[in-house]
């Protein structure tokens, strides 16, 4: 059952001393923001988002490490320790406000359809989670309306980059593969996790530059923090065979029990 959060569901502001105030939401631009699931007061990487939050915040002038640690301090408090919740933490534009948009977390998909038709990377910041996020959904709408819920980023080299929402892995016979580095790539935290068990687990992880269609017949994954491991079950948009997901279920096991406590303090 979804209890009452400490504060009302929606969007609320942060102001220093004063804590989280609802309020309605403003059409200020989006400079950063991070989100992550809750479930049942549990959270996978939680720390590993603050970090990520926190620099990127520091990147482009925002409130000062005291105030940003004072923000996190209440915002995790107020977060629901009951039910199923998918929480943004904002940095906007102009006031450089911070603020915390509560919401209940939509239903978890255990795979994915992707729409192969390979759209063109359309970020303006691709390495900080923010400013994109409206054109990202734009291309997800497309995408779902060729029957898919996902999309993958084209480099205009052609090569893979990630999801419109997520980060590409895929498989290569026994090695778990990413995009290069070089490209335009979020630095994910839930990618992050993977990659790290690898290594604990001896598989080899390397970077590759490929374009889809040589991904076709192969193990491909989507991962984000809010459905986790995701593999590709169908590709749309153009003939494309999505290859046997032989690993997604143990790996996706082993990263929901990363989800630890909330912090109380």
């Amino acid at each position: 059952m979804t209890t009452p959060p400490a504060i009302a569901e929606g969007l609320s502001v942060w102001t220093p001393g004063r804590g989280l105030v609802g309020g309605p939401s403003c059409g200020a631009r989006l400079l950063v923001a991070d989100s992550w699931l809750v479930r049942e007061g549990r959270v996978r990487g939680f720390e590993r988002h603050r970090e990520r939050f926190l620099r990127a915040c520091a990147d482009v002038g925002g409130p000062s490490a005291g105030q940003l640690a004072e923000f996190w301090r209440d915002m995790t408090a107020a977060l629901p320790r009951r039910g199923s919740w998918f929480p943004r933490v904002e940095l906007v534009a102009g006031s450089l406000r911070l603020r915390l948009l509560l919401r209940q977390a939509p239903p978890l998909a255990p795979d994915v359809r992707v729409w192969a038709a390979g759209q063109r990377d359309p970020r303006t910041v691709p390495r900080r989670k923010g400013p994109d996020l409206d054109v990202l959904a734009r291309v997800r709408s497309r995408a779902g309306g060729q029957g898919a819920e996902e999309a993958v980023l084209i480099a205009p080299t052609g090569l893979v980059v990630e999801g419109a929402a997520s980060s590409l892995l895929w498989w290569e016979d026994d090695t778990l593969c990413l995009p290069p580095s070089r490209l335009p790539l979020l630095a994910s935290v839930t990618a992050g996790l993977v990659q790290e068990r690898a290594l604990l687990t001896g598989t080899p992880v390397d970077r590759r530059e490929r374009t889809l269609e040589q991904l076709a017949g192969r193990e491909v994954w989507l991962v984000n923090a809010l459905h986790g491991i995701r593999p590709v079950t169908a590709w749309t948009g153009r003939p494309m065979e999505a290859g046997e997901a032989q690993r997604a279920g143990q790996w996706r096991a082993w990263l929901d029990e990363r989800a630890e406590p909330l912090p109380t303090a």
